[in-house]
């Protein structure tokens, strides 16, 4: 009976302080874990829905969101006023540049690809059979102006 008591004593010296882990220092470090992220609706995207990673977009420093295209949306021909720094989390991201929209003359870009916008510079992007999930960061305030305003993504 010793022998086990003891043993159970030493697992649980053990394994105790992994059950009670502290957080990191929220001064050193800042984490966001995925269940914790808030989903919104892109405004006038239907289809696409962002989450805020880090930081506040529409204020000036350091931003990270998450942007998830539905099958089949994509977006129409914009730009940022921003570099903006984008790795492809899920799917295939599907990206074309110009002023036309032209979903036929995009490049596929899998899971696990970086790209990187140029400010003020002509894009258009999304899913084409798979929902698509992105993470873009840069430093704000951002913006997306359309190149043909009032145009609606089909």
């Amino acid at each position: 009976m010793r022998t086990r008591l003891l043993a159970v004593s030493i697992s649980l010296a053990l394994f105790a302080p992994l059950a009670t882990a502290a957080q990191p220092d929220p001064e050193t470090m800042v984490v966001v874990k995925a269940e914790d992220l808030v989903w919104k609706d892109y405004p006038g995207l239907p289809g696409v829905k962002f989450a805020v990673v880090f930081g506040d977009p529409s204020k000036a420093g350091p931003y990270t969101i998450r942007v998830k295209f539905a099958p089949g949306v994509m977006s129409r021909p914009h730009y940022h006023p921003e570099a903006r720094f984008v790795t492809v989390l899920k799917g295939t991201w599907w990206a074309g540049t110009g002023d036309t929209f032209d979903r036929d003359n995009t490049v596929p870009m899998p899971a696990g690809t970086f790209a990187m916008h140029y400010p003020r510079k002509v894009h258009y992007d999304g899913a084409k059979d798979e929902e698509v999930m992105v993470q873009i960061s840069g430093i704000g305030p951002s913006g997306t102006i359309p190149v043909h305003p009032g145009e609606t993504p089909k």
